[in-house]
């Protein structure tokens, strides 16, 4: 059997280990051959490809990024993009595609699927926004970086008495945000799920500040939105080929309006890609393998459409349909009630 594979969308930690149990399970359980298509869709679109062997891909476990490259390409907006897709992997001889992504990513791998493309999903965000599945890899390693952030942070804001407002990566969904923030012991936890209350949010600070609190560290998700709205963290009215509108700045406005309402002195710091980039954790490259080697499995009993995903501890699979119907918010009685009773 011809395996492609593609990683699309946003880069992650774990890529190169769904691509490295991709690779040795199809190439040593079963004598598959391998290929990558480069940057995405873009790949498929273009005919991008590189065989992938097994000492090609041993020793990439541990490293960041993916060695195929990444684009948001959709091919869904190119003129005749749909048709050219499949007509290239029909041409490279493809019979199932892996392909390794969020929502977009997999939501044109089962579109494409009507139009007669075998693909197997396996779920990508560090966002930890796909129904389905419990956890994607990149998640947690993405917390783990967000936290150890918050940590250094908060030795600068006791030392100058500040208020830092820490943007972290969430467009939809707050989980980085809270988890982190709860983690890290954050004064205040912002989502985009929950439209929040500038006064509120002013309050509670001035509150530790009264109790002899005299720094904070607020967490807020780029998503985030006041309850008032006036379109803060909105940078621009550019759009990716998704309709993606570019994030950024809910952080910055945040701090200046904390600053301006309650005098305290206020700094932001937006950890950005490097929530993307470095090593993944221990938890990532295992769970990243595990889905792997289960892509493979799903690819040989022909099980096309479905994405593999975590439930209960255990490998299942569902499909890829129901897992980008609709993003998986937080829950609310982890943010409402933990998160509300131990915020710092």
């Amino acid at each position: 059997m011809r395996i492609g594979i593609l990683t699309g969308g946003g880069d992650c930690p774990g890529l190169n280990a769904v691509i490295r149990a991709v690779v040795l399970a199809a190439t040593l359980r079963h004598d598959d051959e391998v290929v990558g298509f480069l940057d995405g869709w873009k790949g498929v679109l273009e005919d991008e490809r590189v065989p992938l062997g097994v000492e090609r891909c041993r020793d990439i476990l541990a490293l960041g990024g993916t060695i195929l490259g990444t684009s948001r390409t959709n091919p869904f907006t190119a003129e005749g993009g749909p048709e050219r897709a499949v007509a290239t992997l029909r041409a490279a001889g493809i019979d199932a595609l892996v392909a390794v992504g969020g929502e977009d990513t997999l939501g044109v791998a089962e579109r494409l699927g009507a139009l007669g493309a075998h693909c197997v999903g396996v779920p990508k965000t560090i966002d930890n926004d796909l129904s389905g599945t419990e956890v994607t890899f990149g998640f947690d390693t993405a917390v783990q970086i967000a936290t150890e952030a918050i940590d250094r942070l908060r030795t600068t804001a006791e030392s100058h008495h500040r208020v830092i407002v820490c943007e972290v990566m969430g467009r939809h969904v707050g989980w980085i945000a809270t988890h982190a923030g709860i983690a890290g012991g954050a004064a205040a936890i912002l989502v985009p799920e929950v439209p929040f209350e500038l006064d509120a949010v002013c309050e509670r600070l001035r509150q530790r500040h009264r109790g002899g609190l005299f720094s904070s560290i607020v967490v807020v998700s780029e998503g985030a939105v006041p309850a008032q709205g006036d379109g803060a963290g909105a940078s621009d009215k550019a759009v990716d080929q998704f309709g993606h509108v570019r994030l950024g700045g809910i952080g910055a406005w945040l701090a200046e309006e904390i600053e301006a309402r309650t005098g305290f002195e206020a700094r932001v710091t937006i950890l950005g890609h490097i929530q993307r980039g470095g090593t993944p954790s221990a938890f990532d490259r295992v769970l990243a393998t595990r889905f792997g080697v289960s892509a493979v499995a799903a690819v040989h009993d022909g099980a096309f459409g479905t994405m593999v995903a975590l439930q209960g501890g255990r490998i299942v699979r569902v499909p890829i349909a129901e897992a980008v119907a609709r993003p998986k918010t937080v829950d609310l009685e982890l943010y409402q009630d933990v998160a509300g009773v131990f915020l710092g």
